[in-house]
C-alpha cells in the first residue's frame, strides 16, 4: 500500500480524498515520512513548513469531511513540493545565492496561489543550481542533488530537484521553469513527464529575485509528473492570463484534433550536426518511431530543412541576453573583455559573452532573426503534428563541479562534448515559444532513464501531452526507482 500511494498519481490521490478514503493530514504524514527516509541520499529538498501544512491540511479534511466530492477543487487536500524559486509564504527564495538566504516570500507566486486555490498543500521546495543556470543541480546554500536511478549522477537542473523528488516518490506533483531545459532535462534524466508550455501561457509572478518586476525573454513555468494526465491537470489550473491581463483575456487552448496514435503525422530528428545525440538516446527514439509506424502513425524522417548552426547561435545570443540582468557589474566588465578577445569565434564561450553584452540594436536584430525562424517553424508544422527529438544529448550525467559550465565534459558516442552544446535540444521551443512535452521511454544498458521530447506548434500544448499520454498508454510509462520502492 505505501509503493501505490508513493507513486500514485495526483489524480488518484485526489479520488481518495474525496472518496474519504485517505485524508489530507495522512497524506501529508506519509510523504513527510518519505522525505525523512529518502532525501538524505538525495537532496532533492531542501526547505519545508510542516506546521503550517498540516494546519491547511487539517483546514482540507475539515471541508472534505462536510462537502460533496464535486464541491472539492481539483487538487482538494493534496500535498505537494515546488521549485525553490517560486515565493511560498514563509520559506526562502534563495535561487541558489547565499546572498538572498534571507530572502523569506510574504506572498505566494501566482502559480502557488492557484495550486491552493485548487486544494493542493505546498509544504517543501526542491533544489535548484545557482542562478537557475546549469544541467547538473548544487549550490552554495543547500548543495548537491543527486538522481534517484544513481546518485553518483546528476538529476538535471535546474529544475533537479523536482525531477528527483518526484521519481522518489517524495511529491505527487512538481512545477518548475524553463528557459534551457530546466523542465526537460530533469524529466528526461529521472524519468518522469515533464511540460514546457507556450510562452506566455502561465503566469510567472512570483518566480523573481527581489527587484525584479519583468518577465524575461523565453522564460516559462511548467509542471512536472508522474503520469500525462497531472501535467494536463496541473496546467489546467496554472495557465491563464495574471490578474492585469485577465481583465481583458482569458485562456482557451485548442483541444486535441487526434485521438489514436494512428491519427497523428509525427516529424522525428533524432540527432544534429550542431549537437550530436549519443547512440544510447538516438537508438530508443528511433525504436520509438518505428513502434509508432506499425501502430499506422505517419513518420516523416526528412530533413527539416532548417540551419542547425544559424538555430542554436541564435537561442544563445537571446538566452544569454535573457539572464544577462543577473550578472553582477564585474562580471559584465569581465565579459566584455572576453567579447573583445573572442571575436570571430563560434563556440558557446564566444557566443555567451557576446550574447551577455548585446546592444539593444544587435539584440533586435536577433529577435527579427528568431520571429523569422517562427514563421518558418509555423509553416513546418502544416506537413506533420508532432516533432519527436531528444531533450538532451546523453542519459543522466556524472557529477562535475568542476570550472565553468562550458568547460565541462560529456562523453557522446566515445568523444567528449562541451556539456553546453546540448542546450541545442532546448532551443527549438524556447526560443519559437513552442509547447513540448518530455515523456519516459526507455531505460539504457545501465539502467538510467531515456526520454522523449514532443515539440508541438504554439499552443498545442494539449495535443503534445495527448500524445504523452497514448505512449504511456501503450508503449511505456514511469517506472519508480528500485533503490527507492
Amino acid at each position: 500500500m505505501d509503493d501505490d500511494l508513493a507513486f500514485a498519481t495526483a489524480s488518484r490521490l485526489a479520488e481518495l480524498v474525496k472518496a474519504k478514503k485517505i485524508g489530507s493530514v495522512e497524506l501529508l504524514d506519509f510523504f513527510a515520512s518519505r522525505v525523512a527516509r529518502f532525501n538524505p541520499r538525495l537532496n532533492a529538498i531542501i526547505a519545508d513548513r510542516m506546521d503550517a501544512a498540516r494546519a491547511l491540511c487539517r483546514q482540507r479534511d475539515a471541508q472534505a469531511a462536510r462537502a460533496a466530492a464535486d464541491e472539492l477543487g481539483p487538487l482538494h487536500g493534496i500535498p505537494m513540493t515546488i521549485k525553490e524559486s517560486f515565493d511560498v509564504p514563509g520559506l526562502p527564495t534563495t535561487w541558489g545565492l547565499s546572498e538572498f538566504r534571507g530572502n523569506v516570500a510574504a506572498s505566494p507566486a501566482t502559480v502557488v496561489e492557484r495550486l491552493e486555490a485548487a486544494g493542493a498543500v505546498v509544504f517543501a521546495k526542491t533544489n535548484v543550481p545557482v542562478n537557475l543556470a546549469d544541467w547538473q543541480t548544487f549550490n552554495p546554500v543547500y548543495g548537491v542533488t543527486n538522481n534517484p536511478w544513481n546518485v553518483e549522477r546528476s538529476p538535471g537542473g535546474s529544475s533537479g530537484g523536482a525531477a528527483a523528488a518526484l521519481a522518489a516518490g517524495l511529491t505527487p506533483l512538481e512545477v518548475g521553469s524553463d528557459i534551457g531545459g530546466s523542465i526537460r532535462g530533469p524529466a528526461h534524466y529521472c524519468g518522469v513527464y515533464g511540460h514546457k508550455p507556450t510562452f506566455g501561457l502561465v503566469p510567472r509572478d512570483g518566480h523573481a529575485l527581489p527587484g525584479t518586476y519583468s518577465h524575461g525573454d523565453m522564460a516559462v513555468a511548467g509542471p512536472l509528473a508522474r503520469s500525462a494526465e497531472d501535467l494536463r491537470l496541473i496546467l489546467e489550473i496554472i495557465a491563464g492570463p495574471d490578474a492585469i491581463d485577465g481583465r481583458a483575456t482569458s485562456l482557451r487552448l485548442p483541444a486535441p484534433a487526434q485521438r489514436r496514435l494512428s491519427d497523428f503525422r509525427v516529424g522525428v530528428m533524432l540527432t544534429s550536426p550542431a549537437a550530436d545525440v549519443d547512440a544510447s538516446v538516438q537508438n530508443e527514439i528511433d525504436k520509438l518511431a518505428g513502434w509508432l509506424e506499425a501502430q499506422g502513425a505517419r513518420v516523416d524522417r526528412g530533413d527539416l530543412g532548417i540551419d542547425h548552426a544559424l538555430l542554436h547561435e541564435t537561442y544563445v545570443m537571446l538566452l544569454r541576453s535573457a539572464t544577462s540582468r543577473r550578472i553582477a557589474p564585474e562580471a559584465f566588465e569581465r565579459l566584455s573583455a572576453a567579447r573583445q578577445a573572442s571575436e570571430g569565434r563560434s563556440d558557446y564561450f564566444a557566443w555567451q559573452a557576446r550574447g551577455n553584452t548585446l546592444s539593444h540594436v544587435e539584440w533586435l536584430k536577433w529577435d527579427n532573426l528568431r520571429h523569422q525562424m517562427r514563421c518558418e517553424w509555423d509553416r513546418l508544422f502544416q506537413r506533420f503534428d508532432l516533432l519527436l527529438c531528444p531533450a538532451a544529448a546523453t542519459p543522466a550525467m556524472r557529477h562535475n563541479h568542476q570550472g565553468e559550465r562550458w568547460e565541462r565534459m560529456v562523453e557522446v558516442n566515445g568523444k567528449d562534448q562541451p556539456s553546453t552544446t546540448q542546450m541545442f535540444w532546448a532551443a527549438m521551443a524556447a526560443m519559437l515559444f513552442l509547447p513540448a512535452t518530455v515523456a519516459p521511454i526507455a531505460r539504457t544498458g545501465e539502467n538510467l532513464p531515456v526520454g522523449v521530447q514532443i515539440i508541438g506548434p504554439q499552443y498545442a500544448d494539449l495535443t503534445c501531452i495527448a500524445f504523452a499520454r497514448l505512449l504511456e498508454r501503450d508503449y511505456r510509462g514511469f517506472e519508480p526507482p528500485p533503490a527507492f520502492l
